[in-house]
């Protein structure tokens, strides 16, 4: 199974549309891009495996492998990327504005839920991140 995330870019923010075969699941928000610096940016665009993980914080949620030159790029719940990420994705129900969302609760149980049924049946899990004009052209 293949998630994609498209994303616009903003100084503040960074807003994706995450969808499955074209099924629209929910939104994203993340840093703002700072040139992949740890802690400080969204995660360069790419296709990525991602695995089912579990901490004491975050208890179940995702983490999204074989990024260049970071680690512990985690998806997990948040409703603004300046103040609660540092470097991951957090799924959200409404976009508010660029890095900020609401009902992460809501969205990331929807995106789990997803995500599981296809780790069950065995299928491997990959997440591909965009520009959103990549799709549609640029303007």
């Amino acid at each position: 199974m293949e998630l994609l995330i498209e994303r616009e870019y903003e100084p503040t923010g960074t807003n994706g549309i995450l969808s499955c075969n074209e099924h629209f699941l929910c939104f994203t928000i993340e840093l703002p891009w700072q040139d992949n610096r740890r802690m400080h940016s969204c995660i360069p665009e790419g296709r990525y495996p991602l695995v089912l993980r579990y901490s004491t914080r975050h208890r179940l949620h995702l983490m999204v492998k074989d990024v260049p030159g970071r680690t512990l790029i985690l998806i997990h719940k948040a409703n603004n990327a300046l103040k609660e990420l540092k470097g991951c994705i957090a799924p959200v129900a409404e976009m508010l504005a660029p890095g900020i969302g609401r009902n992460s609760v809501m969205a990331f149980k929807c995106l789990m839920v997803t995500v599981s049924n296809a780790l069950e049946k065995g299928e491997k899990v990959w997440l591909r991140i965009t520009r959103l004009s990549d799709r549609y052209g640029s303007t």
